[in-house]
């Protein structure tokens, strides 16, 4: 199983509008990308300067899914819309036996 993690750092501007859709958006993802095995979007509300302020765990069976959803229509959506409104994100992506 391959788990994909990202963390955005949103925008000041609007930041908690923009908070709220990317994780409404996000969360249709599940259903709209067939190789999406789950996903769980957090808001997070801890208040330290390192914070970020969402983040996203979901998992694929294989690299290939995980490659089939970079690239699929409703993901790229998402994509746009988060790019307009964050300042940067992290990603770790691994490995996990089953």
């Amino acid at each position: 199983m391959i788990v994909h993690i990202v963390m955005f750092k949103f925008k000041e501007e609007n930041k908690k509008a923009n908070i709220i859709q990317a994780k409404q958006m996000l969360e249709n993802l599940m259903g709209a990308v067939p190789s999406l095995r789950s996903i769980d979007v957090g808001v997070n509300f801890a208040e330290e300067e390192r914070a970020m302020d969402l983040s996203i765990i979901t998992s694929f069976e294989s690299k290939e899914s995980l490659e089939a959803y970079a690239v699929h229509p409703e993901h790229l959506k998402v994509v746009d819309f988060i790019k307009t409104v964050v300042e940067y994100s992290k990603v770790v992506d691994y490995e996990k036996a089953v």
